[in-house]
């Protein structure tokens, strides 16, 4: 298996080999979407964000200097944990053939990469590295765009998707996972860490967009790929640390295929 890093490096996987256990579907996402939108704290985030005519400043603009920061402070992989759940919600990845070439785009600390290679370290194989001048055209059997898209600016997004499928292979598929509308992280930002309608900015400078269904379909259809896979994942976990205050996540997940006759 070859692997293409775009943007970042792996991380030491670490010795512990137990598979994590994996909830998806913890509880319904209208039923938080109904929570939070009757709630009147929550109201600001529902409200329009004024375009550039109505606004009488330019909001902050994100910069990857931002991330490459981010990086630098969290380097020593304690803030990031492996993420191997990826092969149970894409099981294409462990399973797939021999020389399959994945980009994984905007890899960070490597926590997505540690996971692939560890399956296929524990298959006795040994994945080759590209070099970013390596990934041709319609050369990829897989794109992993997981917490990437929602790290840049929305109007970007679609300029963006059309470079990786330019270089993704008819046929081939585009793994999604990144943050959903009414995650517990997007309710934390505070009014004027609103840039965006849903996209907010951290006092690092860094981004956050949270995404609805619709929103993902719509920028992939427009890309030119078809829905395979498009869901919520609604995680309720417990923080031990915090007096074992209940956390809601959401996440979206997706697959979205190349249609086999592109040209």
């Amino acid at each position: 298996m070859e692997v293409e890093e775009a943007g970042g490096g792996v991380e030491n996987a670490g010795k512990d080999e137990v598979e994590a256990e994996y909830h998806s579907h913890d509880f319904e996402w209208e039923d938080l979407r109904a929570e939070v939108e009757s709630d009147p704290a929550f109201s600001y985030h529902l409200s329009p964000f004024p375009g550039p005519a109505a606004s009488t400043t330019s909001p902050p603009q994100p910069s990857s200097e931002a991330w490459r920061n981010f990086h630098r402070r969290h380097a020593s992989g304690k803030f990031f944990k492996e993420r191997r759940y990826l092969l149970k919600e894409f099981p294409e990845l462990p399973n797939s053939k021999d020389c399959a070439k994945i980009l994984e785009v905007g890899c960070g600390n490597g926590s997505t990469a540690v996971s692939i290679l560890r399956c296929h370290e524990m298959r006795k194989e040994r994945p080759d590295f590209l070099r970013e001048n390596q990934c041709c055209v319609g050369g990829m059997d897989f794109i992993t765009m997981i917490f990437t898209l929602s790290a840049i600016p929305f109007a970007i997004m679609p300029s963006t998707i059309e470079q990786c499928v330019c270089v993704l292979k008819p046929g081939g598929l585009l793994l999604f996972r990144d943050y959903g509308l009414y995650d517990m992280t997007m309710l934390r930002f505070l009014p004027d860490q609103r840039v965006g309608f849903r996209e907010y900015m951290r006092s690092d400078g860094t981004l956050s967009y949270f995404f609805t269904l619709d929103t993902v379909r719509e920028l992939f259809h427009a890309a030119g790929l078809i829905e395979l896979e498009l869901e919520y994942c609604c995680v309720r976990s417990v923080n031990r640390k915090k007096n074992g205050k209940k956390m809601q996540r959401v996440w979206v997940h997706g697959k979205f295929l190349k249609p086999p006759s592109w040209r």
